[in-house]
């Protein structure tokens, strides 16, 4: 019997022990897309117990901040919605996700919050019932009192190298500003450009945002689609000069409905009005922002970044009383390959797609979306056209092979930009150090079953590119 989560956790034969320990383990991470506030990165945030990082609560001004795939474990526990998102203890809330972790065999979220918890306070025995309040304890003294568990001191000690957030087109970037003051940071914070709310024009309060991009530019208004595209524009210039690596956009399909400018701003004007759009009108006002955007994106050297097929607020009576992003989404089943296929025949008609990585919710798209980004590749650089790490519901081990074995089939593995935590809690590095373990197992497995040779520099190159330098040379840093 192997030892709960030792130092080959993971690792089932010899040449992936011999491969993680020596050419991956220890790689910085680029972790190129996240959620964390780059305010608390700059304040240096101390947070005062294990609770308020993995749980989080009601912000002030009523968003939730925390991790909705613990949120979820502890619904499907029976938990009681005011201890998984309201105002309880902050003891009874860990209390009640501890007992809902015991019951989470074979869940990623078992191993990722022991991970945590080895590596940053040292705690190797797994949480339990029965010694939960000794670790409550032992984390919240650490937490209030080690210099290495503050936010910055999390970061440098998970040795990361790049932190690329999630930033609205509008946002003033003034934190991104202070940190770039900051002489002996350790480590790179930089902003994404995220302009879903431009861009979903059928979504709510899409008129009151487009007079918020509109004040972002200093205009009173913008009065139609090709103005909005003109604002997205200045605003990627703005982000560029913040050091902007990449761009990302969640949206539920890829659209393909290409049309005249006349087009797109009469569906602008219904949709500013309050008029209700068809399909047809919606899809063809968002692909002509999004082929404007993605010809931007190529001219500055920005990756764009798709994450698509998520039904979100399944539950509509949650929703109504906890709003978006907190646990009540799910996977989608979208038939839009063939129009993500036409995007990027359009934009390289005219030389202008930019380096791409798409991401899908739904493991049935990975097949499909691999052979289409097989069909744009360049040499711009390799691995121009990625396919995403597995995203969200899918960040499991099973999905992270099936996703490794879909691109190693299909295309080159050994070009993959590799994982992100896509998290909100800065105590997720250790999904690097899963990836890691997952990877250089699928690999290893292949040399022992004589399906690669074992071919020192070819392996290592391989493995440390997946790790960390394909997404260092990727985003040029």
């Amino acid at each position: 019997m192997q030892p709960f989560m030792g130092k080959d956790f993971m690792l089932k034969n010899e040449t992936a022990k011999h491969l993680f320990h020596t050419y991956s383990e220890d790689l910085p991470i680029i972790d190129y897309h996240c959620h964390i506030p780059p305010q608390e990165i700059y304040e240096d945030r101390r947070y005062n117990n294990i609770a308020e990082v993995w749980l989080g609560g009601k912000a002030a001004d009523g968003s939730y901040f925390g991790d909705h795939y613990k949120w979820r474990v502890m619904r499907s526990n029976g938990v009681p919605e005011n201890v998984v998102t309201g105002d309880a203890d902050p003891y009874e809330k860990f209390l009640a996700f501890t007992k809902a972790l015991e019951m989470a065999i074979g869940n990623p979220m078992y191993h990722w919050s022991n991970l945590e918890l080895h590596k940053y306070f040292g705690i190797e025995e797994p949480l339990t019932v029965a010694n939960a309040k000794e670790i409550w304890d032992k984390t919240s003294d650490m937490l209030q009192n080690d210099p290495n568990l503050t936010v910055r001191g999390i970061i440098r000690q998970s040795n990361v190298k790049f932190v690329g957030t999630t930033d609205d087109p509008i946002d003033s970037l003034e934190w991104h500003e202070k940190l770039a003051e900051i002489d002996d940071l350790g480590f790179m914070v930089r902003p994404s450009f995220r302009p879903d709310k431009a861009i979903n024009i059928t979504k709510a309060g899409f008129a009151e945002y487009i007079g918020k991009l509109a004040k972002s530019v200093g205009k009173d208004e913008l009065k139609s689609a090709a103005e909005v595209c003109a604002a997205l524009d200045e605003r990627i210039d703005f982000f560029k000069a913040h050091g902007c690596r990449a761009s990302d956009h969640g949206i539920d399909y890829v659209p393909f409905a290409p049309c005249s400018i006349e087009e797109a701003d009469a569906a602008f004007a219904k949709a500013m009005k309050g008029e209700k759009l068809t399909k047809e009108e919606a899809d063809k006002y968002m692909t002509t922002i999004l082929l404007s955007l993605a010809r931007k994106y190529h001219k500055e050297n920005i990756v764009m970044e798709i994450h698509y097929s998520c039904t979100r607020n399944v539950n509509a009576r949650m929703f109504r009383i906890e709003g978006p992003d907190t646990g009540f989404d799910t996977i989608a089943k979208t038939n839009c390959t063939d129009e993500l296929g036409q995007f990027f025949s359009e934009l390289e008609m005219t030389n202008d797609l930019p380096k791409t990585i798409v991401f899908s919710l739904n493991q049935a798209d990975f097949d499909p979306i691999t052979t289409i980004l097989g069909c744009f590749q360049s040499d711009e650089v390799p691995g121009k056209m990625q396919l995403g790490a597995a995203w969200w519901f899918l960040d499991t081990r099973d999905g992270m092979e099936a996703q490794m074995k879909s691109l190693a089939r299909l295309g080159l593995l050994g070009n993959f930009v590799g994982m992100l935590t896509d998290s909100r809690s800065f105590l997720s590095y250790t999904r690097h150090d899963y990836y890691r373990r997952i990877a250089c197992n699928l690999i290893g497995q292949w040399v022992e079953d004589g399906e690669y040779p074992n071919d020192e520099a070819s392996l290592k190159k391989i493995v440390e590119g997946i790790s960390y330098t394909n997404a260092a040379r990727y985003f040029g840093i």
